[in-house]
């Protein structure tokens, strides 16, 4: 009941938006569709979903068909008198039929389903983390160009009291300190700016690489929906859906079944075989000793059943069972780690966007306190009961305290969606995204697994991920090449939030 609530409240979070803005459903649509990560999860689920045919295949018919066409050399003694040098064409058909194989095939059959429930399972968990990627990238450009906004403001607030504190200098009302100490916060502001600039546009780029384009404007974030009340709660619901532990637990039932697969080798198998043969001596009948001209043609078949009963092996059986066990012994132990890992990670976010709830509402007042001191310290500075460096050192805490609050703001964001990946609940079944039709991973299970085909393929795969690299970085001789990776390259040029330093 409680994931019901929180899928509804996030799909009805994520539908509303700005329509003049690039929204982070719009981000997350486009992270679905082109992401390379994800893509590439898609495309390893389906090499994970031909493992169930390839089990399969073991415990089908085999036919085989031989043709020969062979002429002898050289004969003495008795085989002289046995006809013709040839040329001699046989042919044969073979079929055979497992029909008991130490429950091999069997259990190899599971082995490869349950590690399909497991490669889902890890294709969940991948487009969750792709998710959080973007959220993190969104939330990062907001944040950073939030704060270049606010240290451009702060530097032209500074520069206009270094003018205003130079013109009072000339008037003598203040000392050569004054304007020092304004040109000196002046410089420092600018210095803060371009350390701001670098960052938005590093965001950017990481926005691009994660999302699939440049950002453009971006609308602030839906709310969340509402989350656990407690840590414990949080951790409960995380131990019941989180898609990597659904994984880990999968590849260690799957290596259960690894180890039968490895025991049956100590047993015997048994298969029916059918076998038809057929010769043609193309130089005539053989003449037996006696003048007699023979057929020139034959034909034989055959059935029955083949028993192999291995009495020693050289210990292979009791290594490939040893190793099986080992690996299985190894998954378990990376079951309880994943389990403390999913504990741990559930408990982290969840601390963490409490904190920044906290630090939100405190920053909030500090902001307000430190806007009222601001313009207290101003008045009483052009009274004479406040210094310049007074009045400098309140528009420095009051930048902070806004850049603390926009930072609290952009991690609390993050670490809720954190928390609800965490809970197995930020996939696109959850979030509602309506870019198209969601991926089908039982698609192109349904079409492999039972397939028995020899003959059947797949056209070579052109990848679904978008480039992002521009005209003006496409080199002369590109590593990557149109004939192994086709894709467009896009043609405008890139460009940043259009944030440029403030003049020196």
């Amino acid at each position: 009941m409680f994931r019901k609530i929180l899928t509804g409240s996030l799909m009805a979070a994520l539908l509303t938006g700005t329509a003049a803005a690039d929204t982070l459903r719009d981000a997350l649509v486009s992270a679905y569709q082109t992401n390379p990560t994800l893509t590439a999860q898609r495309e390893n689920l389906k090499a994970t979903d031909a493992n169930v045919a390839i089990a399969r295949a073991a415990g089908r018919p085999q036919i085989s068909g031989t043709v020969g066409l062979n002429r002898d050399l050289s004969r003495s003694g008795i085989l002289s008198q046995s006809g013709g040098k040839g040329p001699t064409l046989s042919g044969g058909v073979d079929l055979s039929y497992p029909l008991f194989n130490g429950g091999s095939v069997k259990n190899s059959v599971r082995a490869a389903q349950t590690r399909v429930d497991a490669g889902r399972a890890t294709l969940r968990a991948v487009e969750g983390d792709v998710f959080v990627q973007a959220v993190s990238a969104y939330m990062d450009v907001i944040r950073d160009r939030a704060i270049v906004e606010l240290n451009q403001n702060n530097v032209k607030v500074l520069e206009t009291n270094l003018e205003a504190t130079r013109d009072r200098f000339q008037i003598g009302d203040l000392t050569r300190t004054d304007v020092a100490q304004s040109e000196a916060r002046l410089q420092l502001g600018r210095s803060q700016l371009a350390l701001a600039i670098g960052r938005a546009t590093a965001s950017e780029a990481t926005y691009r690489q994660i999302v699939g384009h440049q950002p453009g404007q971006l609308a602030p974030p839906p709310p969340l929906p509402p989350l656990p009340a407690t840590a414990d709660e949080a951790v409960r619901i995380a131990l019941a859906n989180n898609p990597d532990l659904i994984a880990i637990t999968r590849q260690a039932t799957a290596a259960g079944y690894d180890v039968r697969v490895a025991q049956a080798g100590r047993l015997p198998t048994l298969s029916g075989v059918v076998s038809g043969t057929y010769v043609n001596n193309l130089g005539g009948g053989s003449t037996d000793i006696f003048g007699i001209q023979g057929p020139a043609t034959g034909t034989q078949t055959t059935a029955g059943l083949n028993a192999r009963v291995p009495l020693f092996q050289g210990g292979l059986p009791a290594a490939r069972t040893r190793q099986a066990q080992a690996i299985e012994g190894q998954t378990l132990e990376q079951v309880v780690g994943t389990e403390r890992a999913v504990v741990s990670t559930a408990r982290s976010a969840f601390a963490s966007y409490d904190a920044a709830q906290k630090a939100i509402q405190s920053n909030t007042v500090a902001v307000q306190a430190n806007e009222l001191a601001l313009e207290g310290a101003r008045a009483e500075q052009s009274v004479g009961t406040r210094t310049v460096l007074d009045v400098l050192n309140a528009e420095q805490e009051l930048l902070q305290s806004q850049v603390a609050l926009v930072t609290a703001k952009r991690d609390a964001y993050v670490a809720g969606f954190q928390l609800l990946n965490a809970m197995g609940q930020a996939e696109a079944q959850d979030l509602g995204l309506d870019g198209g039709p969601l991926y089908d991973p039982l698609g192109n299970y349904r079409r492999v697994a039972g397939s028995w085909s020899d003959w059947a393929s797949d056209p070579r795969h052109n990848p679904v991920a978008t480039r992002t690299i521009s005209a003006q970085e496409l080199p002369a001789t590109p590593a990557v090449t149109p004939q192994l990776v086709p894709g467009t390259v896009l043609t405008e040029p890139v460009v940043t939030s259009g944030v440029t330093p403030q003049p020196q």
